[in-house]
């Protein structure tokens, strides 16, 4: 999966921030190495401040890498701004803009008439679920659908490599499992190449052909799984001995992390 065959490569990608005044400086990203193929749906799991979101930042190109190399296609591109399309964690929908507003608002700023904007969402909003909710406005929404309305905004800006970042991590677990399912429906009719991150292993296990493990700060790729679960998945699936070998072979290496961190602070009491 290197080469010409990979939709996105980083390699030995390093992030350091400057001191600040009184403190050291940060290492939040030290030879981060990762691949994902074109179609692929790959997550990233790992503990609270490992450096998934500065990952995904330089990535999106909004944060440029201490060291290290990002490449699209085989290439590195000259600027990363705009070669990507990324969900962050808040679905950052405008409360004075309607449901259709909103997710056009990425094909305006690219330049695409507000006409044919339009015309584009309309062709799509029903297969995410927002039939008859185009006027809406966010405040009247529940939190799966403005999640779908945030998706929508992300799948219309026409990327083939999308970053995810805990994109259902604030709903609930009903609403989370129906919005899990219903992603992979949609991701099997597109096939995009996803990168996702999430807190939750079993969800990880789900969704992904692979899952990256990464350690604490500063963070690095510790462990790389392939799951060979056939699709289309089913919920039923979580209880197989597969999904259950997978699942703890993931949670191995967190929990360690998490008992050293419990370890260290004790120390330090």
């Amino acid at each position: 999966m290197t080469g010409s065959h990979a939709k996105l490569e980083v390699e030995g990608l390093v992030k350091a921030f400057p001191a600040a005044a009184g403190r050291e400086r940060v290492v939040a990203l030290e030879g981060v190495d990762l691949r994902l193929a074109a179609g692929e749906f790959v997550s990233i799991v790992g503990p609270s401040g490992c450096g998934k979101s500065t990952l995904f930042n330089i990535l999106a190109g909004l944060v440029r890498p201490s060291s290290g190399e990002v490449l699209l296609g085989g290439r590195r591109p000259q600027e990363l701004l705009g070669k990507v399309g990324y969900m962050p964690q808040k679905d950052l929908l405008m409360p004075w803009r309607s449901v259709l507003d909103n997710v056009t608002l990425g094909l305006e700023m690219n330049g695409v008439k507000r006409r044919e904007a339009r015309r584009r969402a309309k062709e799509r909003i029903a297969r995410f679920g927002l039939a008859g909710f185009e006027r809406r406005w966010p405040t009247n929404l529940s939190g799966g659908m403005r999640q779908r309305a945030a998706l929508l905004r992300t799948f219309l800006a026409g990327r083939e490599i999308m970053l995810l970042d805990e994109p259902f991590g604030a709903l609930d677990a009903l609403t989370r499992q129906a919005m899990q399912e219903w992603l992979l429906e949609i991701w099997q009719a597109d096939r995009k190449t996803i990168l996702f991150i999430t807190h939750d292993v079993e969800e990880a296990v789900y969704l992904s052909d692979r899952v990256y493990v990464m350690s604490g700060r500063p963070g690095r790729m510790q462990l790389c799984v392939d799951v060979p679960l056939p699709r289309p998945r089913t919920f039923a699936m979580i209880a197989s001995p597969e999904f259950v070998e997978l699942k703890a072979r993931l949670l191995r290496p967190l929990h360690e992390a998490a008992t050293r961190q419990l370890e260290a602070q004790g120390a330090h009491v």
